[in-house]
């Protein structure tokens, strides 16, 4: 490629290009090593993200489910719906903020899709595969119309796995994908990694999904950002506020928008709804719930502070 100055001097970016690809497509058409295969680790090693606490306040986010709708038996190994929350900052860096899996029917994973949506909120984009075929029109139509009061994207899928999970694996290659740490970081890995090589890849498929959301040349949804900009001053505030029970012995909580919050005496503390979400996923009990901050200053005043 390098002695190839008649090829630059036409596209002085393609050898940019080249580097940006995934390993195996780097290795052929850069490398010349045309006997590579694909094989686990090659797509995707853990250390090449910062598995982080924190996380940024102002993202675009999205959700985008790989579903599948068969229940785990003694008989069968079925494939997994996943549910993949990812979200992109002004600077155009990635961040993994969740993801939900689980084997269910049908009708269960339609209320996981509903019941995430809701915890998610209406900022929070939703995708999904859809299969071709008039059965994939149907179960994609059925869905939308489950998921009213949510913006909802169905997207066909072209190309095999491993295009699809290539712009992911180039952007967590780059270091630009920064994961929140949480209890299924352990489970994503291992997925990941084990790509293509495991009989599961619906991790793989949600990430490639939530990730080409991101990407999509959107102009119409950037214009209708702008607008929404502009008219959200002459809004009137208004914050879900929820009250957690926090296990013994923790003593403060750094929440994911950025805020460091004291617990209470009676191992209690009071935080917006988007951060509860997360600790609430961790087994935290919810106490208590109440919108804007003057309900919250209410709450506060009313209660019974002896113990």
């Amino acid at each position: 490629m390098v002695d190839n100055p008649a090829l630059l001097r036409v596209n002085p970016d393609y050898l940019a290009w080249l580097l940006s690809l995934p390993l195996l497509e780097r290795e052929r058409l850069l490398g010349g090593n045309w006997k590579i295969r694909p094989a686990a680790g090659l797509y995707f090693k853990r250390e090449w993200c910062a598995v982080v606490d924190a996380v940024s306040a102002d993202l675009e986010m999205v959700r985008y489910w790989d579903l599948a709708a068969t229940e785990k038996t003694a008989l069968n190994d079925p494939d997994w719906t996943v549910g993949v929350k990812l979200g992109r900052d002004r600077n155009g860096g990635y961040w993994l903020l969740d993801v939900v899996r689980e084997r269910a029917n049908p009708g269960d994973v339609e209320r996981l899709l509903l019941n995430t949506a809701t915890q998610d909120g209406t900022r929070v984009r939703i995708g999904f595969g859809k299969d071709p075929g008039q059965a994939g029109k149907s179960q994609a139509l059925h869905l939308v119309r489950a998921l009213s009061g949510f913006t909802v994207m169905p997207a066909a899928e072209s190309g095999d796995k491993l295009t699809r999970f290539g712009p992911f694996s180039s952007q967590c290659r780059a270091g630009n994908v920064k994961i929140r740490r949480a209890r299924w970081n352990e489970d994503l890995f291992r997925a990941l990694e084990g790509f293509p090589d495991l009989a599961h890849d619906d991790e793989v498929d949600a990430c490639s999904g939530a990730l080409e959301m991101l990407r999509l040349d959107m102009n119409s949804w950037a214009i209708y950002e702008v607008y929404r900009r502009q008219f959200e001053p002459f809004q009137q505030p208004k914050s879900t506020w929820v009250r957690l029970q926090v296990p013994r012995g923790i003593g403060s909580v750094q929440t994911f928008s950025g805020r460091h919050l004291t617990v209470r005496e009676d191992w209690t503390v009071d935080m917006s709804a988007e951060d509860a979400e997360y600790f609430i996923r961790d087994g935290w009990a919810k106490l208590a719930e109440w919108e804007s901050v003057e309900d919250a200053g209410a709450q506060l005043r009313s209660r019974d502070w002896s113990w």
